[in-house]
């Protein structure tokens, strides 16, 4: 049988980390898609293979390729798309273990239907991580869930981000919010974008609910995850049955707070560690586990990512491989 395959729209970012390790000088390295891409290529059974539907700077669309080579679940037929344009490259620097600043520069344009419809035929899932926050406008979000029938998991990311002087990364409130929940059926946040779509996580989950969202998952860095499941949602099986019903989710909502797995390292590298999560949580799902074995395993693949530097290597890490880099 032909493998399953998940789709994968986010984008390439090179990164630049300042204070990170306060002994180190600043490093260069990629970040963006690259961490859930290799969560991806370690987590999912072995009968999916993953597309990136991703677009990369012409300035470093080789070293994309270069990236991509090693990792073992990609489809041979896929390939990240060179634009003619300078990639996104981000100056991150940070003020405690997981509080930072965000400086964008680059110009990787977003996706407009057109261009995206005929890849989406051959998918059976989709993963969208908006890494910029400007791979995907509203309109075509709502595209994809016309046409698309698949599961779609959706970190919002750097959706609730506007871009100040000089390219300095401001959280921002998401307009029409309800109409962005109503284009996936996963939701992820963490808790600062979770205030500013909602005065509290139970008022965030019963409206991301009434849009059609069956599993919302707040992280918490190191004090780990809330996960809201919706009325019958046990499994990505269940997604078929719970659109046919056509009515908003009736019942109580399930609600946890699961804590993070323990780290072997003190002074470890958080960056990443949301886009391992969540892509470790899709993988599984989509392996047919239920949502709490899921959660488990993307708790554990944080822990993983958190003891590694850097996204070259570290699917081989969270295989609990050798990792060379």
């Amino acid at each position: 049988m032909a493998p399953r395959r998940v789709g994968v729209i986010g984008s390439f970012v090179w990164d630049e980390i300042h204070g990170r390790d306060p002994r180190d000088t600043p490093v260069q390295e990629w970040g963006g898609i690259t961490y859930a891409l290799s969560a991806l290529d370690a987590a999912l059974a072995p009968d999916w293979e993953v597309v990136p539907l991703v677009k990369v700077g012409y300035d470093m669309a080789a070293r994309a390729r270069d990236f991509l080579s090693p990792l073992r679940r990609i489809a041979s037929d896929a390939a990240p798309i060179e634009v003619p344009h300078p990639n996104n490259r981000v100056v991150l620097r940070y003020h405690t273990a997981e509080a930072r600043c965000e400086q964008l520069t680059g110009g990787v344009p977003k996706w407009h239907w057109l261009g995206l419809k005929p890849l989406l035929k051959d998918l059976d899932a989709l993963y969208i991580n908006l890494i910029s926050g400007f791979e995907l406008d509203l309109e075509t979000a709502q595209l994809i869930r016309q046409h698309f029938r698949g599961p779609i998991y959706c970190d919002l990311h750097s959706l609730l981000l506007a871009t100040g002087p000089e390219g300095m990364r401001i959280p921002q409130p998401l307009p029409h919010a309800a109409d962005w929940f109503r284009c996936f059926d996963l939701l992820q946040v963490n808790e600062q974008e979770a205030l500013l779509l909602a005065p509290d996580p139970m008022t965030l989950a019963a409206t991301a609910f009434s849009a059609g969202v069956h599993c919302l998952a707040i992280t918490s860095g190191s004090r780990g995850v809330i996960y809201f499941a919706a009325p019958g949602f046990e499994r990505l099986s269940d997604l078929t049955k719970l659109r046919e019903m056509m009515v908003p989710h009736r019942g109580p909502i399930r609600t946890a707070k699961i804590s993070a797995t323990a780290t072997r390292e003190k002074n470890g590298d958080p960056t990443g560690c949301g886009d391992v999560w969540g892509a470790t949580y899709f993988s599984r799902l989509l392996a047919g586990d239920h949502f709490l074995a899921a959660i488990e395993s993307a708790m554990v693949a944080a822990a993983r990512n958190v003891d590694h530097k850097g996204a070259t290597g570290l699917a081989n890490h969270l295989r609990g491989e050798l990792s060379v880099r």
